[in-house]
C-alpha cells in the first residue's frame, strides 16, 4: 500500500471516529424531547417542572465551560474525549437507580452529569474537525458534523420514541435497558478513544491581534461584538432547545395523541437538516455567514408569528420550521463574536460556550408562561429572540 493511500486511510478513520462523537452528542442531547413528555406523564408533572430537564442538561455547560478547558490543558484532548464520555457513561447510569427508585430529581442529577461529559467532549473534539484536513474546509468539515448531530437526533426520535411513548401509560421501567445499552456504548467508545490514533493536539497559541496590529484593550468585555454576540448565542440556543424540546407536549396540549406527537421534534431535526444543507451550498458562494444569520432571524419571527396566529397542525409545523430558522445561526454568530479578540480568543470563547445556558433557562421560562397563558401563546417568548439576533446580524456583529 502506498503511502498516500495509507494517509488517506488513516484521515478517513480519524475523521468518521470524530464523526461518531458528533452523532452520539446528537443521539443524547435530542432524546431530550422524548423524556420531556416521558417524565411528564410518569411523575405528573406541570410545564414548567418537566422542562427542568432542558434546565439540568444545559446548565452543565455554563458550569463546566472553564473547568473543561483546564481538565483538557492536563490530560490533552485525546484522553480528555475519552473522560467526557466516561464521565456521561456514569450519567446515563444513574438513569438506572433512577427508575427503580422512581425519583426525579436523580434522573435530573444524571442529565446533569451527562451534560458535564459532553461538555468536556465537545470542548476536546471540536478542534479535531479543523486540524484533521484543510483548514480551507474545516467549514465544509464542520457542516457534515452537524449533519451527522442531527441525524442521530432524528434516530434517537424514533428509538427513544418507539420505546418511551407508547400508550397512555408511562412506566419508568422503559428506560432501564435502553439506558443500560447506551451506558455500554458509551464506555466502548470511551476504551476505542483512548487507544485510537487521534493525535494528541496542544492548544494554539493565543493569536495576535486578527486585526493586524496590537490591540490597545485591556479587558475581554471591551469588545462589543463577543459581549453582545454572547447575548445573541444565548438567545439562540434557548430559541432552538425551546423549538425542539417543547413540540411534543405542545402537539399533544393541542388535541395530537402521545402516538402522533412524539415524532414532532424530527420535524424539527429534518428542518436544521435544511438549513445545513443550504449552507453548505450558499456560503459563502453566494452570501454571507453575516447574511444568514439576519436572513435565518427573519425566518425566525415568520415563524415564530405563524406559530402564534394558526392553529392545529399548521401551527405544529410553524414551531417545527423554526429548525430551518436556527439552522445556520451557530456557525454565523460564533466567528462573528470571536472575530478580532486576539490574545482574548480562549476567554471569548469559553464565554460563548457559557452562553449555552440559554438552553437552560429559556425553556424554564417557556413552560412557566404555557402553565399560565398556555402552551401556544408562550412562543411569544421567542420573537423578543429573534429581533435581538436579527438586531445583531444587521449592527451588533460590529466591532466597535
Amino acid at each position: 500500500m502506498s503511502t498516500a493511500s495509507t494517509r488517506n486511510s488513516g484521515y478517513l478513520y480519524q475523521i468518521s471516529l470524530i464523526g461518531l462523537l458528533f452523532f452520539i452528542f446528537g443521539f443524547v442531547t435530542w432524546v431530550n424531547s422524548i423524556l420531556i413528555t416521558f417524565f411528564k406523564q410518569a411523575f405528573g408533572l406541570d410545564n414548567t417542572s418537566s422542562y427542568l430537564v432542558t434546565f439540568a442538561f444545559f446548565i452543565s455547560y455554563t458550569v463546566m465551560a472553564i473547568p473543561a478547558s483546564r481538565l483538557l490543558k492536563a490530560t490533552g484532548f485525546k484522553k480528555g474525549m475519552s473522560w467526557g464520555l466516561g464521565t456521561m457513561a456514569v450519567g446515563t447510569l444513574l438513569f438506572i437507580p433512577a427508575a427503580k427508585m422512581a425519583s426525579y430529581p436523580l434522573f435530573l442529577i444524571g442529565l446533569f452529569v451527562i451534560g458535564i461529559g459532553l461538555t468536556i467532549l465537545q470542548t476536546a473534539s471540536n478542534p479535531y474537525v479543523t486540524i484533521l484536513g484543510p483548514r480551507e474546509s474545516a467549514a465544509q468539515r464542520i457542516s457534515f458534523m452537524g449533519i451527522a448531530n442531527k441525524l442521530a437526533g432524528i434516530i434517537g426520535q424514533y428509538i427513544f420514541g418507539g420505546i418511551l411513548l407508547v400508550g397512555a401509560g408511562a412506566d419508568l421501567n422503559n428506560v432501564v435497558m435502553p439506558y443500560l445499552i447506551l451506558t455500554a456504548v458509551l464506555v466502548a467508545l470511551a476504551v476505542l478513544i483512548q487507544f485510537s490514533n487521534l493525535p494528541d493536539i496542544n492548544e494554539e497559541e493565543d493569536s495576535a491581534g486578527a486585526e493586524g496590529g496590537l490591540s490597545t484593550k485591556t479587558s475581554v468585555w471591551q469588545y462589543s461584538n463577543l459581549v453582545l454576540g454572547v447575548v445573541a448565542l444565548f438567545l439562540y440556543v434557548g430559541v432552538e432547545v425551546i423549538a425542539g424540546d417543547t413540540i411534543i407536549n405542545y402537539g399533544i396540549s393541542k388535541g395530537f395523541s402521545p402516538d402522533e406527537a412524539k415524532h414532532f421534534t424530527t420535524y424539527t431535526l429534518y428542518g436544521m437538516l435544511a438549513g445545513y444543507i443550504v449552507g453548505i451550498l450558499a456560503i459563502p458562494k453566494w452570501i454571507s455567514q453575516q447574511a444568514a444569520l439576519k436572513y435565518s432571524a427573519i425566518l425566525g419571527v415568520l415563524f415564530g408569528i405563524s406559530g402564534l396566529v394558526t392553529d392545529g397542525f399548521i401551527s405544529v409545523l410553524s414551531i417545527a420550521l423554526l429548525g430551518l430558522a436556527n439552522a445556520l445561526m451557530w456557525p454565523a454568530i460564533f466567528p462573528l463574536a470571536i472575530a478580532g479578540l486576539g490574545r482574548f480568543t480562549k476567554i471569548g470563547s469559553a464565554l460563548l460556550i457559557m452562553g449555552i445556558a440559554g438552553g437552560a433557562i429559556l425553556p424554564l421560562v417557556y413552560g412557566r408562561l404555557a402553565d399560565g397563558i398556555g402552551t401556544q401563546m408562550a412562543y411569544v417568548l421567542v420573537l423578543p429572540c429573534y429581533l435581538y439576533i436579527l438586531y445583531y446580524a444587521v449592527k451588533g456583529y460590529k466591532r466597535a
